[in-house]
């Protein structure tokens, strides 16, 4: 899911994101806006569905899959896909999307993954490594479940659209600092409070490489030519194909 970013609150950068990111109960209005908003269903997903080319066959790893949209995508293209999320009521809404015989767990990416090692073709992380602080204990268990030659395609929200944001609210952007940004989200007349951990584009490649990854792709898609139709008014000052939201990655296993 995607909102346009909030100020970092120097008053919480101290606590603890457990407190936070509670999408069991905006479960039911998180998965409905997901299904056509902007930034989740004609910008993320076929952008990542674009890098993740031809799939048939190959064992695939949803890694923060929440209610199962890119899960069904991959499936449908011959993927064979496991879906994990820390989140219980995300994975059931995933499971009424998918059926009772899809392979979902809950685990959380900050803690070891109930996998072998070498267990996956590809591991797909969509926009979910910015809720994490650190990278470098997931980035090592993603790695470790990869066989060689795997990939990692991950999606995050843009390190210069936080800064512009933060400039257009008149706060001094902190761009070069690894910091909490806490936001308010409201759904299906249910409200969360969501953390995230902005951090500068180095600090992302750096994680990347110190895990092992070669990254081969960095990547500022356009979005689907259908958006402008759907979504005027977000669209009345862009007069291109790009915007600024998410970054995308494509990391290999040597």
């Amino acid at each position: 899911m995607a909102r346009m970013p909030t100020m970092p609150e120097d008053h919480v950068e101290t606590a603890h994101p457990s407190r936070f990111n509670d999408y069991d109960s905006i479960a039911e209005g998180y998965t409905a806006e997901n299904e056509t908003s902007l930034l989740n269903a004609y910008y993320e997903r076929p952008a990542m569905l674009e890098l993740a080319g031809d799939v048939t066959g190959r064992r695939i790893l949803d890694a923060g899959c929440g209610s199962g949209p890119l899960f069904a995508e991959l499936r449908d293209r011959g993927a064979i896909v496991t879906g994990i999320d820390a989140s219980a009521g995300m994975l059931e809404m995933a499971r009424q999307r998918l059926g009772t015989d899809a392979d979902l767990r809950v685990a959380d990416l900050a803690s070891p993954l109930p996998f072998p090692n070498d267990t996956y073709d590809d591991v797909i992380a969509s926009l979910v490594l910015h809720y994490l602080e650190d990278w470098g204990p997931t980035l090592a268990e993603l790695r470790r479940v990869l066989r060689p030659g795997g990939r990692l395609l991950v999606s995050v929200e843009h390190p210069f659209s936080i800064t512009l944001w933060q400039h257009m609210a008149g706060e001094k952007p902190k761009y070069f600092e690894t910091r909490i940004r806490i936001d308010e989200w409201t759904m299906g007349g249910q409200t969360a409070r969501m953390s995230f951990w902005d951090r500068p584009l180095h600090a992302m490649t750096e994680a990347f490489t110190e895990a092992g990854f070669r990254i081969s792709v960095i990547s500022e898609p356009p979005f689907v030519p259908e958006a402008r139709e759907l979504f005027p008014e977000e669209f009345r000052e862009i007069t291109g194909t790009r915007f600024l939201s998410f970054l995308f990655f494509v990391l290999e296993v040597g």
